[in-house]
């Protein structure tokens, strides 16, 4: 594990034993390791999520919690008004499957 990740994984689990939870726990985490990004803190709260050496409940779902919301801050829960894809457009993979089936349809002899 590198040491900058290692850093983020051992201020999360401090601050996650120590009580902090939500906004706290984020703002321990960036006080210890002020040059975290949330994408850093996710991968070492999945890291915290498997080491098989955290069994505490609480400490394991305050971690998750932290780290499903910054994934999703990530990820932009919101949509971006910039976005040009239409939701009702059909995908490449399903215009492809389409016309196969299409073609194939269209190559049976017509029964009598």
């Amino acid at each position: 594990m590198g040491e900058k990740r290692k850093r983020v994984y051992e201020a999360l689990l401090d601050g996650a034993t120590e009580g902090h939870s939500d906004q706290a726990l984020y703002e321990f985490v960036m006080e210890r390791c002020p040059k975290a990004t949330s994408k850093k803190i996710v991968r070492a709260a999945l890291l915290a999520l498997t080491d098989p050496h955290v069994t505490d409940r609480n400490v394991l779902h305050t971690i998750y919690a932290l780290a499903i919301e910054h994934r999703m801050d990530e990820v932009g829960a919101e949509s971006d008004p910039d976005d040009d894809e239409d939701p009702s457009e059909k995908s490449p993979v399903l215009r492809k499957l389409k016309k196969k089936a299409l073609a194939s349809t269209s190559l049976e002899a017509p029964k009598d």
